[in-house]
């Protein structure tokens, strides 16, 4: 008897053992369930939708559905898998946005202010009384400098601490390149004699350098184009240093001015044994001493940091014994062992003259005598 469901003819011979038997092997894990009709590729039409021309009869289904079969339709979980991927989308749109501006407008520190023109102010200063002679040695032992350190020794750095916007290695830093100014444009034997400026020049902003090379080649004391401003020289027709231990003392300071600046100030004392340049070879007492008393600013931004180098803002220098009329802007010019004290004044100046007048005229102090043997030094800072 036909059962129902049955084919019409019956069930062929052979067959109906076998597709029971693929059944139940084949697809005994499988289970049609609601998540997994939901999961499938496609998705049937229903018979409203597939009533239209040219119907298909599935459609495929899109990642981003929630997984219904009906528009108006959702299984569970369905619409918070579809914000959980827009939400992903926007996150990579917003991350990709930032990658592309960031590519296009990278940021850039603001650059520091264009290096300003160095201004000096350089002031001889007369004896009062003869100049005095003697050996190297013994002028040092007996001189206020006696207690003075030997060249760079003499230029030491102070303890160094962060500022707001400078890391306490840059503060180092700069503290090291104004130190290194100093002991190429004070100590250099090539520089004091006037045959290399390159040591003090590599040392200098780009934009301070046509003011420098200017004062080389044409010096003149106008505040701006002094050579003396920049570094210590000697008129090589004058005198000559007759001991290169330059005795040296002073100090170092580092401040900020501005979140993109530190300022170095040094105020340093330099006592030089010198002896004439010209007539017979000196003897060996026949040397003098000569001071100079540099007081710079110097100025740091943060490429001067990355480079190396330094502004010069202002230089405010005290040099004797010297001739009040003496122009020291090309060199200075020393009065050596026996000079007697100055009795002239400064150069006449003629307020009416035409051309740059020179600024640092009639400014002129007096050297105070040199203390006698046996008397009280006091130490250096």
């Amino acid at each position: 008897m036909a059962m129902p469901g049955d084919p019409p003819n019956g069930t062929p011979e052979g067959a109906g053992g076998a597709d029971d038997e693929f059944r139940s092997d084949e697809y005994r894990s499988v289970v049609f369930d609601e998540d997994f009709v939901r999961a499938a590729r496609l998705q049937e039409y229903s018979a409203q939708e597939r009533m239209g021309e040219h119907a298909r009869a599935v459609r495929s289904r899109s990642i981003w559905s929630g997984g219904g079969g009906h528009p108006g339709s959702r299984g569970p979980g369905g619409g918070s898998a579809r914000q959980g991927r827009i939400i992903v989308l926007c996150i990579a749109l917003a991350l990709a946005g930032a990658v592309y501006m960031g590519l296009r407008n990278p940021y850039v520190p603001p650059p520091g202010d264009p290096a300003g023109a160095m201004s000096s102010t350089v002031v001889p200063l007369a004896p009062s009384e003869p100049v005095p002679g003697g050996r190297p040695a013994d002028l040092y032992a007996q001189g206020p400098a006696a207690q003075y350190r030997i060249g760079a020794a003499g230029i030491s750095l102070p303890a160094v601490r962060r500022t707001r916007h400078f890391s306490e290695e840059q503060v180092q830093t700069a503290l090291t390149i104004a130190k290194d100014y100093l002991v190429q444009s004070s100590l250099d034997p090539d520089v004091l004699s006037g045959e290399a400026t390159r040591p003090v020049r590599v040392l200098l902003d780009p934009d301070q350098l046509t003011q420098f090379d200017q004062s080389m080649l044409a010096p003149a004391g106008n505040g701006r184009h002094a050579v003396t401003g920049w570094l210590v020289r000697f008129d090589p027709a004058t005198a000559v240093v007759a001991d290169t231990r330059v005795r040296v003392s002073g100090v170092l300071a580092a401040t900020e001015t501005a979140p993109n600046a530190l300022e170095v100030t040094s105020d340093h004392t330099f006592v030089y044994a010198v002896r004439p340049a010209t007539g017979q070879p000196a003897a060996a007492d026949g040397a003098s001493l000569f001071t100079v008393r540099r007081e710079l600013r110097l100025r740091f931004d943060r490429d001067d940091l990355t480079a190396r180098r330094t502004e010069l803002v202002s230089a405010y220098v005290m040099a004797g014994p010297q001739a009040c009329s003496a122009d020291p802007a090309g060199g200075f010019r020393p009065l050596t062992a026996g000079a007697g004290p100055a009795t002239t004044g400064p150069a006449a100046t003629d307020p009416y003259a035409s051309g740059t007048p020179r600024r640092t005229a009639g400014l002129c102090g007096v050297l105070a005598p040199a203390p006698t043997p046996g008397q009280g030094v006091s130490p250096a800072p």
